[in-house]
């Protein structure tokens, strides 16, 4: 370490002297470290799994429109919106297919305890308006009380997913109606729900009885390959009286539904929260080490200054001071948050992964507020006459 940090700033490596010479202390600042490290990252983790798990359930329909209620601020949230309104929009010349999406929330009393599944009631015949994981197995819900699983919910068994086959199906029962799930898709558990369940619309509303086929959740438009969606939905915000409804392109209908979980629900503001409080648990650390390192060789800093060295070279110090923290106190700190992220990826079924940009975004941030820390513990050698400092 001597010879690298020697090498980039051509002097002998004051910064990590000053540092490894109290090995305890040196240990208990790198611990400090990679703990802040730790909990940004478990932070950031879990808000981009608030990402994924709200972006995920879009991504199982094709649509380029979406027409929701005024109050339906995520997927399964908000008023129902009347069927007739579909059809009116069909009646647009670049407007090629429209469903009726139905969504709630299913019970399932397992040996394993209770979960939640977030059900999708869809028309089974439409099928350009589905991916093509969903799509290719949606035939199978024509039969009665037919249902399609999320391989991926939680409770959910690799091995019970895998035995699930139109030959194989699985029943089970939910507000004491029997149910066969004939086949898997790939979903994952959300904070909305534990897994996701498709059915025909007709078995959505038996589970269902007090909801209506003339009033689904959302609609979902398909436009022509080449239509200007932007126009479309001018030509929909006219043709349709209801002025109360959200018509909205489907990216964009994305977009806000991501924004409200990471701006408006409590768990999205909470672990924004999280990151903050991290931060400020990095710096008060870093601070506390360099401030300390400062009140220790504050003779020798003196001496420096008297000599004529200017405040460049005290800050040179405090930058390698700054670098071998931020390193050696980020190595510990994304192993330790890649394992327990992947820990609690297992636990939950959440999209909880360490990605490149979230470890160079951290690496950067400890750098940045380790430099921070260290220019406020060193603002009095740089402003104190050599003489006071003796």
């Amino acid at each position: 370490m001597s010879r690298i940090l020697q090498f980039l700033f051509g002097r002998l490596p004051i910064g990590w002297l000053q540092l490894s010479h109290n090995r305890g202390r040196f240990i208990g600042a790198l611990t400090g470290v990679a703990f802040a490290n730790l909990l940004i990252f478990v932070q950031l983790g879990i808000m981009n799994a608030v990402a994924g798990a709200t972006l995920k359930p879009y991504e199982f329909f094709t649509a380029d429109i979406m027409i929701s209620a005024e109050d339906a601020n995520a997927l399964n949230e908000g008023s129902n919106v009347a069927r007739q309104w579909m059809l009116m929009a069909l009646s647009d010349p670049q407007v090629t297919d429209g469903i009726g999406l139905l969504v709630a929330n299913l019970p399932w009393e397992r040996d394993t305890g209770s979960i939640s599944l977030t059900t999708f009631g869809i028309d089974p015949g439409m099928t350009t308006l589905l991916s093509p994981d969903i799509a290719s197995r949606v035939d199978l819900l024509r039969l009665k009380d037919a249902v399609l699983l999320d391989r991926r919910a939680r409770s959910i068994g690799r091995d019970e997913a895998a035995g699930i086959r139109p030959q194989t199906p699985l029943r089970f029962e939910s507000d004491g109606r029997s149910l066969s799930i004939q086949d898997t898709f790939s979903g994952g558990g959300g904070f909305g729900g534990d897994g996701y369940l498709f059915t025909s619309d007709q078995t959505f509303l038996s589970l269902f009885p007090a909801r209506q086929s003339g009033a689904p959740d959302h609609i979902l438009l398909r436009v022509h390959p080449f239509a200007n969606v932007a126009q479309v939905i001018d030509r929909l915000q006219n043709l349709i009286p209801d002025k109360t409804l959200r018509i909205r392109s489907y990216a964009e209908a994305q977009a806000q539904d991501l924004t409200y979980q990471q701006r408006q629900k409590p768990t999205g503001v909470i672990f924004g929260f999280g990151v903050l409080i991290g931060v400020m648990v990095g710096l008060v650390i870093v601070y506390q080490v360099l401030s300390s390192d400062v009140a220790d060789h504050i003779s020798e800093y003196a001496t420096f200054k008297a000599m004529g060295y200017g405040p460049a070279f005290f800050m040179s110090i405090i930058l390698e001071e700054a670098l071998v923290l931020g390193l050696l106190g980020f190595i510990p700190g994304v192993m330790a948050g890649t394992g327990l992220l992947a820990l609690m990826a297992k636990v939950t079924s959440l999209p909880l992964t360490m990605t490149v940009s979230m470890a160079v975004t951290v690496f950067v941030g400890t750098v940045v507020f380790s430099v921070a820390s260290g220019m406020v513990a060193t603002r009095r050698v740089i402003a104190a006459d050599p003489a006071n400092l003796f």
